[in-house]
């Protein structure tokens, strides 16, 4: 926040024409703006200005928005910063990964001007309340289960899981995705990568797997639902 007690906000956007009219809605919405047009002067905005959140494209030059997420947060100073995605990527697969890079919310272009003030403030507003109180992005627990994502850790009713790490990546994309069904595709590319070339059914045998380890009950799972011709959906409330 400036000395103006306004929030300033970073805009990562190679398109001029898009940048200013990203930076003239935010300044009418009562925030200060700070610009780049690519990812090496991001970083180093993001060192020396210290935005309260900032507004990221995806296709940019000098490197892809989803590294510079990445590497806004694995880095301690920033790996708390919002970040919100402005992008004309828009499929399913897109949005997920956003998400799963640690985006706090996606836009996709063309936008409502209006709605992506809405949506800074919203994420801003999330940002504040958590504060120290926040659970730490590396840890999930509910109910009987708790996951350390970066010791790659699993307990279950406080008893210690053995899994393999697919089993593990398999886990912690569902429960990063709650309540949302994903066909065996999506899930092959989120999890396994677009560079592996596996069948799609290998999904169901790592889901049968996975239900052995982490449902009461395998033959009637209460965690992870299939979806009739569809997928899988994740239910956390099952936890509970």
């Amino acid at each position: 926040m400036t000395d103006n007690g306004r929030h300033k906000i970073l805009v990562v956007e190679d398109e001029p024409d898009i940048r200013e009219l990203v930076r003239y809605n935010l300044e009418q919405g009562g925030f200060d703006v700070i610009e780049s047009e690519d990812a090496v002067e991001a970083l180093r905005l993001i060192d020396e200005e210290r935005p309260s959140l900032m507004i990221l494209d995806l296709m940019l030059p000098k490197a892809d928005g989803m590294d510079i997420c990445k590497m806004v947060r694995q880095r301690t100073r920033s790996s708390k910063l919002p970040i919100v995605m402005l992008t004309a990527k828009a499929t399913e697969v897109d949005r997920v990964l956003g998400l799963e890079f640690g985006a706090d919310d996606y836009i996709t272009k063309p936008f409502s001007p209006r709605e992506l003030v809405a949506r800074v403030k919203a994420v801003l507003r999330r940002s504040e309340a958590g504060g120290a109180s926040e659970q730490p992005r590396d840890v999930f627990e509910r109910g009987r289960l708790k996951i350390n994502f970066e010791s790659h850790e699993v307990w279950l009713d406080g008893k210690v899981l053995e899994m393999s790490l697919r089993e593990f990546e398999l886990l912690k994309f569902f429960v990063r995705n709650p309540n949302r069904v994903f066909d065996r595709l999506t899930i092959l590319d989120l999890v396994w990568g677009g560079d592996t070339y596996v069948e799609p059914r290998t999904i169901d045998v790592h889901v049968r797997r996975l239900r052995i380890l982490v449902e009461r009950d395998a033959s009637r799972p209460e965690l992870i639902h299939t979806v009739r011709g569809v997928g899988y959906k994740f239910s956390p409330e099952g936890l509970d």
